[in-house]
């Protein structure tokens, strides 16, 4: 097969994608590599019908790759994932909308341009964590304990446009990662962003079915097929407060031979269409129709 990769700077150097860009080659497909924030690109003959199989966005929120991922889209060709549904997780303040008119358990969201307008959200619902619409990472995140530190000169979060806050949902200072590869759900355990002096070991732990059926859930909604979700366990019950679309995937076991055959399938079968993991069994080899390979470490 022949697939574009969209490569933000950020990651040039990641093992994710580019482990799996390595293992793609090795079993004889052909990726090429498009780094948006560094390259003149003749759009109107790299993106045209037929180019590629597929093309696979692995970018920061509010970077240039989304707009040819779309471009790919609108000329018919395969996207991983799905150009509309990472337009719907990218944009965080959107994504909190979506995801409690599904009934999803996500916090109460304000949006504002200025950090300084949460001050009129009531005492009563701070600390308040406050991050970018557009954020990525775990960039310029916040917690607000007091209405007067959003008054403070200097205490903007880094970046320009939508800003969101949602009320700090009370937690151990661990929080869930809980990643999906062709429908297949990995749970782990780290520290939060919120708590950095907590001594937390990141690891895989396991998978409870509330937390199974909210994020296969999180996945129907949004339309995506690869994916993590960030979930703190509250005193009410788990609560989403992020979704990424192609995370780090990070403690997944064999996540480079994993995330690669995914985007295979999803290249041969669109979003939303793949066939039963040939990984389920955990066995040596992955889809018929090419090489056997023997599954490597994690990525």
């Amino acid at each position: 097969m022949k697939l574009c990769f969209l490569v933000e700077e950020q990651y040039r150097h990641d093992g994710m994608p580019l482990a799996v860009i390595r293992q793609l080659t090795s079993w004889g497909h052909r990726v090429d590599v498009i780094r948006p924030g560094r390259s003149l690109i003749r759009i109107s003959e790299a993106i045209q019908a037929g180019s590629h199989d597929a093309w696979v966005l692995k970018t920061v929120s509010g970077g240039p790759g989304l707009t040819l991922l779309e471009a790919a889209a609108s000329v018919g060709l395969t996207t991983v994932n799905d150009a509309r549904a990472i337009r719907g997780v990218r944009d965080k303040a959107l994504a909190a909308v979506i995801a409690r008119s599904h009934g999803l358990p996500v916090p109460v969201t304000y949006a504002a341009a200025r950090c300084e307008e949460f001050a009129a959200i009531p005492e009563s619902e701070f600390p308040l964590v406050v991050k970018p619409a557009d954020g990525s990472s775990g960039r310029a995140v916040r917690l607000v304990a007091h209405p007067q530190e959003l008054l403070v000169a200097g205490t903007e979060p880094a970046g320009e446009g939508m800003l969101i806050a949602q009320p700090y949902i009370p937690n151990s200072g661990t929080d869930l990662k809980v990643y999906s590869v062709r429908g297949e759900l990995y749970a782990t355990e780290r520290r939060s962003l919120l708590h950095p002096g907590r001594d937390v070991i990141e690891r895989r732990v396991p998978l409870s079915a509330d937390i199974a059926r909210i994020t296969a859930e999180i996945g129907t909604v949004f339309g995506l097929d690869l994916y993590g979700a960030d979930i703190v366990l509250g005193p009410d019950g788990p609560v989403v407060v992020d979704i990424n679309d192609f995370p780090s995937f990070r403690q997944v076991p064999d996540a480079v031979a994993r995330v690669a055959d995914a985007v295979l399938q999803l290249a041969r079968h669109g979003s939303g269409a793949l066939p039963e993991p040939a990984t389920a069994a955990l066995g040596p080899a992955f889809a018929p129709g090419r090489p056997a390979v023997t599954v490597g470490g994690a990525g």
